[in-house]
């Protein structure tokens, strides 16, 4: 017991470092890529996320029968960052009926036409569910940033393409997420920080195996010649967006285990604090359960 509390200070003292909830300045350099959790290896790391997953399903089953708070949960990074497989490995074996998990890839003609956050709505929990965005709204104000045609196919009114789009962008954003956290649906927000080194050994992994050579697009070499100025509108983001109802978990990803065991303990934390409980029925349901049981009883 003293080594699971030992571990649980570690990473709760790692994710401390890594987290931003407040608005200012933030220089991504200042982040480490390569980080590791004292006391914990990869084994013992793999057992420590099982635990976690383990309280993640008992927080849930409980959020989703009281279904008074849902959560979001964000996901971003540069290609080849660890998002899908953080996904599966944190929520196996919890159960599906309360996680919706949403891609985002790139728009269709009809959201094109739509206003930058509409499509991300249909994706957002109900009471009761944890929502998990892959990518999400945020693409919004970093690819389409560094890439003007796509901003130009959505047709925007000439009077609001001005510098201060991103600017007034990344408000909106900050505005959504404090109106959703009025809902009752706090968002947790993780950045999986790779290092360029490696992206680069993560890309070469893909092309030297069969299985995974479909994952490899060729226009994830020409992004890497934008790592900088990915680098300047993650740092952007991050410092016009943390609060303490959306915080950003800043997560070093260049060791896999260490990231979804980081993740994990930071949903299980805010699913605590949540503090869901399954309802308790009234006079009324108990006098009916009663009697179901003793009617169910003597059948036998």
């Amino acid at each position: 017991m003293s080594e699971i509390l030992s571990a649980e200070g570690a990473i709760a003292a790692l994710l401390k470092r890594c987290m931003v909830t407040e608005p200012g300045k933030v220089k991504l350099g200042d982040y480490p890529t390569d980080a590791r959790i004292t006391g914990l290896d990869k084994k013992s790391g793999k057992d420590a996320l099982l635990r976690e997953v383990k309280a993640i399903a008992a927080l849930q089953q409980r959020l989703f029968a009281a279904k008074h708070w849902a959560l979001l949960m964000i996901l971003q990074s540069m290609d080849a960052g660890g998002k899908d497989s953080s996904i599966r490995r944190i929520f196996r074996g919890i159960d599906p009926e309360g996680v919706r998990v949403t891609s985002f890839k790139a728009p269709s003609r009809e959201e094109l036409g739509q206003d930058f956050l509409r499509r991300t709505q249909q994706g957002l929990p109900v009471r009761g569910e944890i929502s998990v965005f892959n990518r999400s709204y945020y693409e919004e104000v970093l690819i389409t940033r560094l890439h003007p045609e796509m901003l130009a196919a959505q047709h925007i009114p000439k009077p609001e393409l001005t510098d201060q789009i991103w600017n007034n962008r990344l408000q909106d954003i900050a505005g959504h997420e404090r109106y959703l956290s009025r809902q009752g649906m706090p968002v947790l927000k993780f950045f999986l920080h790779i290092s360029k080194e490696e992206q680069r050994q993560r890309f070469l992994r893909r092309l030297n195996r069969p299985d995974k050579l479909w994952k490899f697009d060729g226009a994830d070499i020409s992004e890497r010649k934008l790592w900088d100025r990915y680098d300047h509108a993650y740092a952007e983001v991050f410092a016009a967006t943390a609060a303490p109802h959306a915080p950003w978990f800043l997560i070093p990803a260049d060791h896999k285990w260490v990231a979804r065991l980081l993740m994990a303990h930071a949903l299980r934390r805010a699913l605590e604090k949540l503090d869901p409980h399954f309802p308790k029925l009234d006079a009324e349901g108990v006098k009916a359960a009663d009697a179901a049981r003793k009617a169910l009883e003597a059948e036998g």
